[in-house]
Order: structure tokens, then C-alpha cells, then sequence
């Protein structure tokens, strides 16, 4: 059995952990899967995501660095913000923790499932595109209503000789 690669051994990275530009100063020794290093700084920036969330999603499980640094930074992969991504784009549309580690699960189990659990992951993937394109609906629904409040105001505005935005 291979080893997993969220356990890898310290691979060295140099700067401190906050460092967010890419480039040389930036960790970038090749992981043990996944590519190239990266600190929690250039995640952070590449992905769109604060530190502290992203620490927050460590913490609950959602996300785990793919290695160490020897001086105990966390490093992750190419895969590692793939993960990350998903989080942020199911989070506008309330879906809650235990949803995205759900479907974290099922994404990771859909690249070796054979047979009848691949079946039934297919099902459950399913099942979360249909929640989440009924959940754009609502969000759409709701912006729709937004709109037509400000456009209101905005008439109000207008009829009273208010400021022009």
C-alpha cells in the first residue's frame, strides 16, 4: 500500500510560514504527491481564503497539509487547494461542514471506486448537484428581489430629487 502523502515526512521550507508572494522566497520543493510545496501564506493568496480559515478548515478536518516543513509549517499541494476551492464555493450557498467534508469524500472516493460503490458515489454526487442548483435558484430569487428593492429606492430617489449615484 502507498504511503499517504498527508503524512509525508518534514520536506525542509525556507521563509517564514506567512510568506504569501510566489517565487523563490515563497516553499518550493517538489511534494511527495501533488507537485510543488506551498506555505499557508501562498495558499492563503492563491486561493482566495485567510489564513485563520484555512487553519479553521485544519481544524475541522476539511483540509489537511500534505507535509511539514521541519520547522513545522504547513505545506500543501496543488491538490491540497483543489480541496480548499471546493470549500469556498460551497460555502456561499449554506452548505454546512459536515456537507463539505461529505462531498470532499465522495470526490476523493469517486478516483479509485469500482462497481456498485461507484454506483452509489455517482448517486450521492448527484444528490449534491441537485441541492446546490437549488440553492443558486433561491440565491438568484433573492438577488431578484434585492434588485427590485434598490431599483425602488432608487425611483424614490429620483421622484424626490435626491443625490444620483
Amino acid at each position: 500500500m502507498a504511503p499517504d502523502h498527508r503524512t509525508a515526512g518534514p520536506t525542509p521550507a525556507p521563509g517564514p510560514a506567512s510568506a504569501s508572494a510566489p517565487g523563490p522566497a515563497s516553499a518550493s520543493a517538489p511534494g511527495p504527491v501533488g507537485g510543488r510545496l506551498m506555505q499557508i501564506g501562498e495558499v492563503a493568496e492563491r486561493v482566495g481564503l485567510s489564513i485563520r480559515t484555512i487553519r479553521h478548515y485544519e481544524d475541522v478536518g476539511l483540509i489537511v497539509p500534505s507535509a511539514r516543513s521541519d520547522g513545522g509549517f504547513r505545506l500543501y499541494t496543488a491538490p491540497d487547494l483543489d480541496r480548499l476551492a471546493v470549500v469556498k464555493r460551497m460555502k456561499p450557498l449554506g452548505f454546512t461542514l459536515d456537507e463539505m467534508r461529505d462531498l470532499l469524500g465522495v470526490l476523493d472516493a469517486l478516483d479509485t471506486a469500482e462497481g456498485a460503490n461507484r454506483a452509489a458515489l455517482l448517486d450521492r454526487l448527484g444528490m449534491f448537484h441537485t441541492a446546490a442548483t437549488a440553492r443558486v435558484s433561491a440565491l438568484r430569487d433573492q438577488l431578484a428581489t434585492a434588485e427590485g428593492f434598490a431599483g425602488t429606492l432608487r425611483d424614490r430617489l429620483d421622484q424626490h430629487g435626491g443625490p444620483s449615484t
